[in-house]
């Protein structure tokens, strides 16, 4: 018997429509059958703590408008910290992938030890909680924040590309020995700086398409993992 072919939506929690179109072409070159859609409010950019915290009840109200007739095979938040990960999980009866969640568990299974490299100094503080409260904390060597945004990256390639390719350096020396670019703005980086990196690198959205695909295929429901881990 033939699996269907997964259909996955990629939601974005910021309201950067551009974005959107960005992540979107980009999970399509590793599983065509994608779809997107962006929050209808919040920030275009999630760069702090009261900004994710509007962002994530934005995506439990996209959540709640969903038909359940016409479901994906899985949603991935497409955005680095997902904002409603576990409240989505809650709601659907699908598999409900986060681009930092994924990733982070990705890098366990190709290293010992990860380091996040992300756009905005605000992140480190959150991605430690986020990353503590998956249970991985043990496993990483640290976060290294760039002064730019995701945004502001995503808009300058040239710069981007030299200040992401310092602070892979400088998480290899804290002890990573698999990074991740963590971020909508850092998409596509890790393929284009990986030829003279010293580590793995993992491209967060990338993580999140290919855990999205595995679990469809698999016929797994989010339905039975529903509360976030104490």
């Amino acid at each position: 018997m033939t699996t269907p072919w997964p259909e996955l939506l990629l939601l974005n929690a910021n309201t950067n429509t551009a974005m959107t179109k960005t992540m979107l072409g980009a999970a399509r070159k590793l599983h065509p059958n994608c779809r997107s859609a962006t929050v209808a409010r919040g920030s275009k950019y999630i760069s702090d703590e009261p900004a994710a915290r509007v962002a994530a009840e934005a995506v439990l109200e996209f959540g709640e408008t969903l038909d359940v007739s016409t479901l994906p095979s899985a949603l991935i938040i497409a955005c680095f910290g997902d904002p409603g990960l576990w409240q989505m999980r809650d709601i659907l009866p699908i598999p409900v992938i986060g681009m930092a969640d994924a990733s982070c568990h990705m890098a366990c299974q190709l290293g010992h030890r990860f380091g996040i490299v992300t756009g905005g100094a605000a992140w480190e503080p959150m991605l430690h909680e986020f990353v503590d409260g998956i249970g991985l904390s043990s496993r990483l060597s640290g976060i290294h924040t760039l002064d730019q945004t995701g945004d502001v990256l995503a808009s300058d390639p040239q710069l981007a590309s030299l200040v992401i390719a310092q602070k892979i350096q400088t998480a290899h020396r804290a002890g990573a020995d698999v990074v991740i670019l963590g971020g909508a703005g850092l998409v596509g980086f890790a393929q284009k700086l990986q030829p003279a990196a010293k580590v793995p690198l993992l491209d967060s959205l990338s993580c999140a398409v290919a855990q999205a695909v595995a679990v469809s295929t698999m016929s797994l429901s989010g339905r039975r993992c529903q509360s976030k881990p104490a």
